[in-house]
């Protein structure tokens, strides 16, 4: 989840993450694969969109991570790079994440039995009904992990960030993807150009008058 709304990966890049791909020195997280599930068979592939590339690297995810790799060692997977189902060659890859059996972490188990039951006891969705099956959860679009990155994209743009900027780090294709992405979870877009507007042309008003003094 630090990585979701930390660096705002999706989550197959979450999951794909290895050891060599976090650059303390430079402060860059390096995106570089992802793990997809597809027909309940795991593979390894390019990252979405623009392919691989390199994120700014917060101190507190850096930190964060160095506390989880502290307390679970990376594990070597083995898994397909491409599509299983196209005879793509299997390679051992060096995971950050993985489940208590030393696996690739599967996406739609990760959502059911972690992603889930987090949102619910947090008060976000409601409990599981008693009876229903582990993968029955009434959960909306806008509940998926995929907020994380979301909320990572408003932030940056609000805070100041060039949105230039911020679709090479989402793995945009271009910037007008990325305004269309968050555009619409930024409550507060257009306050800070409002407030450097009225400094500005305030400053420029004979005798620096306030903007609530009379004119006449």
């Amino acid at each position: 989840m630090v990585l979701g709304l930390g660096c705002g990966l999706r989550q197959g890049e979450v999951f794909g993450l290895g050891p060599a791909d976090i650059d303390d020195e430079r402060g860059v997280l390096h995106v570089r694969r992802q793990v997809r599930t597809v027909g309940g068979k795991q593979y390894a592939a390019l990252a979405k969109g623009a392919g691989a590339r390199g994120v700014d690297l917060p101190d507190s995810v850096a930190r964060e991570l160095k506390r989880h790799l502290a307390a679970f060692p990376p594990r070597e997977v083995e898994l397909p790079w491409g599509r299983p189902e196209a005879g793509a060659p299997r390679r051992w890859f060096a995971l950050r994440l993985t489940t208590r059996f030393g696996n690739a972490v599967a996406v739609n188990t990760w959502n059911t039995h972690t992603w889930k039951p987090a949102l619910a006891k947090a008060g976000i969705i409601s409990p599981r009904a008693k009876g229903a099956k582990p993968w029955q959860w009434q959960a909306a679009p806008r509940d998926g992990f995929h907020v994380l990155r979301h909320t990572y994209a408003s932030v940056m743009l609000e805070a100041g960030e060039s949105v230039v900027t911020v679709a090479r780090w989402l793995g945009h294709s271009s910037p007008a993807v990325t305004l269309g992405y968050c555009a619409h979870v930024m409550p507060e877009a257009g306050t800070k150009g409002r407030a450097v507007l009225d400094g500005l042309l305030d400053s420029r008003r004979p005798g620096g008058d306030s903007p609530d003094s009379p004119r006449g």
